[in-house]
């Protein structure tokens, strides 16, 4: 989608006035047990750990694809099937190193510190905890790890919409950071995380996609 030729506002509103998706009870488990640990309220920080662990999922799926290529590569139906989630999976978990990027450009800018869950060994155990999960659920049920990453999306999209919503000084905040000009062309700090949000969207629809679930895309 071209960053340019959409109306972030818009697809904010969108977002702010579509329900969430019907979570499964891992996925509730896992939300409540984030807002447990950082808090319910949306800050850079929080978003900043939901970024620590977005990629984790791609990683896991593109490792298990690559495994996959090798024993079947005589078959090339099977490979061009494979190779495609492998190459969406490069190409999100890039898109989320550069939420986190940018987030952690914001948080600079503002002069924010990272919050006390931000520090070793807490993000570590965090990050290990969810790598495991997630090589577990792409090793023995693919389709399972689409849609847990899924519902993961949908519940990000949400917080990010909400978050522009809570600072509305955003819309007046220019962009000078170099590392957001990298990501893309924003004129305003709320234009960036609009489109981190709707990045989140388009992710979780991709992740409908493959798990073979085309009605639940929206």
């Amino acid at each position: 989608m071209n960053k340019k030729s959409i109306n972030l506002q818009i697809e904010q509103e969108k977002s702010l006035n579509r329900p969430r998706i019907k979570y499964s009870l891992a996925a509730k488990i896992f939300f409540a047990l984030m807002d447990l640990v950082v808090g319910k309220n949306i800050t850079l920080a929080k978003t900043k750990l939901i970024e620590t662990l977005a990629s984790i999922p791609y990683r896991a799926w593109e490792g298990r694809q690559y495994t996959k290529l090798t024993n079947n590569y005589n078959s090339s139906e099977k490979v061009k099937e494979f190779k495609k989630i492998m190459e969406w999976g490069r190409e999100a978990q890039d898109n989320e190193y550069y939420h986190l990027l940018v987030i952690n450009a914001k948080m600079k800018e503002d002069k924010v510190k990272d919050a006390w869950y931000l520090f070793q060994p807490i993000p570590f155990l965090l990050v290990l905890f969810y790598r495991i999960f997630s090589s577990l659920m792409a090793f023995f049920y693919i389709k399972g790890a689409f849609l847990f990453n899924a519902e993961f999306e949908d519940h990000a999209e949400h917080v990010y919409a909400q978050f522009v919503k809570e600072n509305p000084q955003w819309d007046n905040e220019l962009v000078q950071s170099e590392v957001v000009k990298e990501y893309g062309e924003f004129e305003n700090w709320a234009d960036v995380f609009r489109r981190i949000g709707l990045d989140e969207r388009e992710h979780r629809n991709s992740s409908f996609v493959f798990a073979g679930k085309d009605d639940m895309v929206a």
